[in-house]
């Protein structure tokens, strides 16, 4: 799937929020990959919701990496604790790489994101812990 990167946001997480977030982004002239753990989620969010908006799909996390240009800018909006260091993990196998930025949107416990700053900070990845609130409005709007 060698092709041009066209995303300038990547978002993996597509329950109520990361969707709304996603909308948000493209109503305001982003073009957004998304990604989610369970890749149904992708198309059917595609063929609805997203339908004629500046959405691109990814169906791995490597598909979602080489589609986002550089830096890549990506958040995760999954579930705080084990799975946001999992995905951190995976997103480094996939190829995030010096200088791109991942975003953590989900409500980690602060000891954790400083550890992960850190951690990420010695491999030169820009790590911002950010949780997100206001519920599905805000993130729509």
């Amino acid at each position: 799937m060698s092709q041009e990167p066209v995303g300038d946001f990547g978002l993996i997480g597509l329950a109520v929020m990361g969707q709304n977030l996603i909308l948000n982004a493209a109503d305001h002239g982003f073009t957004v990959v998304a990604f989610n753990r369970t890749v149904s989620k992708v198309k059917t969010f595609l063929d609805n919701e997203a339908k004629g908006k500046s959405v691109v799909g990814a169906e791995s996390l490597e598909d979602f990496v080489s589609k986002l240009k550089k830096p890549r800018r990506m958040m995760l909006l999954v579930m705080a604790g084990k799975p946001v260091d999992d995905f951190i993990e995976a997103l480094l196998k996939a190829g995030v790489e010096k200088d791109d930025i991942i975003i953590d949107g989900g409500n980690s416990h602060f000891p954790d994101t400083n550890r992960r700053t850190k951690y990420l900070s010695s491999k030169g990845i820009r790590f911002v812990g950010s949780g997100v609130s206001g519920g599905e409005e805000g993130a729509r709007y």
